[in-house]
């Protein structure tokens, strides 16, 4: 918010983390972090942890994450810009601001931000609509029933290929550039567009002011498939919520927001006569975009899986609607469908969806239900336990009675035999009430590597690819942290599953050898290798003489050098063996070259 992105560094490498958070939280030291109960949920064992060094926490209860600012920020209720003046002066580090009076961004300043912004969205959506390079994203927006007049209302742009187009295009200073998250510094190389490859959703303040964009790779592009703008002082996205330029007129007429996850759910809600559609960019639902919406309309509609946080969103929601007169609801989509997909397949299906959506804590019960089983009397009494204690979380004991008595009526009890029973809080932990993990779980080996490249980088320069990964999440983990010049950086820009991923990383060292985790990934990497090396002599059966050749030669070299590192035992005697080994089964799998073993 007006503050020089190299102060607010400073800002955090300057605060010791692990002092801050024990003016809140208890903790103990547990090998080389700390741990302590959440301050943002309630727990009986601690899940808390804290990485002095790194300036990371991660909660394993609920998910929560960050660094000294958010860590401010979330404890004492505070903006971005007083979080982070509050920790200058406990540092001692004197701000520098986008101001001449040095007092705050002034408006000249911010200005000459949004006038960047606003050329580079229109660059990009002239060249969108007319440039040679576009045509695959154009193809691409058709795909998904975008017509011209779609791509014109919300200014979707194209930001092509090359490293420093819009740099140089646009004419504009370099630190305007970077200040207003267009571009950034690439270690001695000059300038470098933030977006490159992408298709881009412009995002707009409430006023229709530009304060930043989101972009998504096309299908086989590289690299994280969301990347949105990073923190300026124009866009902050705990703050921001894509489409309420466009929406607010809707949301203060019909006395409603229906809050979604993404960029092409809000515009085909809008396509599907839900005007009232905003989403957060690339975050959760957080306490500003709550107090910002509360200004506009009293019902707040998720149109998302509101259920995948657990207890730690429960207490949030609310708290958020005792502190601004708030309702909170939730539409019931249909399983592996988001708004963007029912609004092509059946429009009128998600506008009854939005009329339908049903109270938090109601939701809630009916997917429980929904899971439990009732035709026998142990399965509705299980069901009755576990209701009430979703029942238990809310606040108000008038609305736990009311849906007390619904349960009852489900599980065919009396409600006088529930009003009985005396349950405690649900305890956090338990599946249901923590962070959703990754769709799949990610692998061991690489789990451990991306706890390598986390704390030991120089260890996993030159030995990893994003091929070596399987798990799509670990593998834009790898990407984020290769792409990012500090670990924070990373987690700032990364989606929430994957800075989850990597706040949880950093928390935690590994005890293991850095050299043996990377082995053992490259092992890994190699097995995967062979096998597709295999499959594909299997699909030639033959008929590609020379092809088959290459297959077998490529196979043998494969399985020799393998072998190889496999034999060397671990030591400082056989270092240099090792070493060789390792980079020999390296140079194979291409790694570092771009083409993988066997794609020739």
């Amino acid at each position: 918010m007006g503050i020089l992105a190299e102060d607010i560094a400073t800002v955090r490498s300057m605060t010791n983390l692990r002092e801050l958070v024990s003016e809140k939280v208890a903790l103990r030291r547990v090998g080389r972090q700390w741990l302590g109960l959440c301050p943002f949920h309630a727990e009986k064992t601690a899940s808390f942890s804290v990485n002095e060094e790194l300036g990371v926490y991660y909660c394993f209860g609920c998910g929560a994450h960050g660094d000294a600012i958010s860590f401010l920020r979330e404890a004492d209720h505070l903006d971005f810009t007083t979080a982070v003046e509050t920790l200058a002066g406990r540092a001692g580090v004197a701000l520098r601001y986008d101001s001449e009076q040095g007092a705050g961004p002034g408006r000249k300043r911010l200005a000459e931000l949004s006038e960047a912004l606003e050329r580079a969205i229109s660059w990009y959506h002239e060249r969108l609509l007319s440039s040679p390079d576009a045509a695959e994203a154009r193809k691409y927006l058709r795909g998904r029933g975008y017509d011209g007049d779609t791509v014109r209302r919300y200014r979707l742009g194209w930001a092509p290929e090359g490293r420093d187009t819009l740099a140089r295009e646009l004419g504009t200073s370099e630190e305007v550039l970077e200040a207003a998250g267009l571009a950034q510094r690439d270690q001695g190389r000059g300038m470098m567009d933030f977006f490159r490859g992408r298709v881009l959703f412009p995002i707009f303040d409430s006023a229709g002011r530009p304060v930043g964009m989101g972009g998504r790779t096309l299908p086989g592009g590289t690299g994280p498939k969301y990347k949105n703008t990073q923190a300026t002082a124009l866009y902050d996205k705990s703050r921001v919520l894509y489409g309420l330029n466009w929406a607010k007129g809707e949301v203060v007429a019909r006395d409603r927001v229906v809050v979604c996850e993404g960029y092409t759910d809000v515009i085909g809600l809008h396509r599907a006569g839900v005007g009232e559609a905003v989403a957060t960019c690339g975050t959760a639902l957080a306490e500003g975009h709550v107090k910002l919406l509360a200004g506009f309309a009293r019902r707040i509609v998720l149109a998302y899986d509101a259920d995948a946080a657990g207890q730690g969103a429960a207490e949030r929601f609310y708290e958020w609607e005792k502190r601004f007169h708030a309702d909170i609801s939730v539409v019931g989509l249909p399983a592996g469908m988001d708004p963007a997909d029912l609004a092509r397949a059946d429009p009128e299906k998600l506008r009854q969806a939005v009329t339908n959506a049903v109270p938090y804590l109601g939701f809630r019960l009916e997917r429980h239900f929904a899971r439990a089983e009732l035709t026998t009397p142990e399965g509705r009494a299980r069901a009755a336990e576990e209701s009430l204690a979703l029942v238990a979380e809310h606040p108000d004991p008038l609305v736990r009675d009311q849906y007390l008595m619904q349960v009852a009526d489900r599980c065919r009890l009396s409600s006088g035999q529930l009003r009985e029973l005396r349950l405690p809080r649900r305890p956090v932990g338990r599946p249901e009430d923590t962070v959703s993990p990754p769709a799949a779980p990610v692998p061991r080996p690489e789990m451990e590597a991306l706890r390598v490249a986390v704390h030991h980088p120089e260890k996993a320069v030159g030995r990893l690819e994003p091929r070596f990964f399987s798990s799509d999440v670990a593998r834009s983990a790898y990407e984020e942290l290769a792409s990012a010049m500090t670990l924070h950086d990373a987690i700032e820009s990364a989606a929430p599953p994957v800075a989850s991923l990597l706040a949880q990383l950093a928390a935690v060292e590994g005890s293991e050898d850095p050299d043996d985790v990377m082995r053992r990934l490259l092992d890994r990497a190699a097995v995967r290798a062979l096998a597709e090396l295999q499959r594909a002599a299997r699909a030639d059966g033959g008929s590609d003489p020379d092809a088959g050749a290459r297959l077998a030669r490529e196979t043998r070299e494969l399985q020799l050098a393998l072998q190889a590192m496999r034999s060397v035992e671990p030591g400082p005697a056989e270092a240099g063996r090792l070493a060789e080994a390792e980079q020999q089964l390296l140079a194979l799998l291409g790694a570092g070259a771009g083409t993988p073993l066997g794609a020739g």
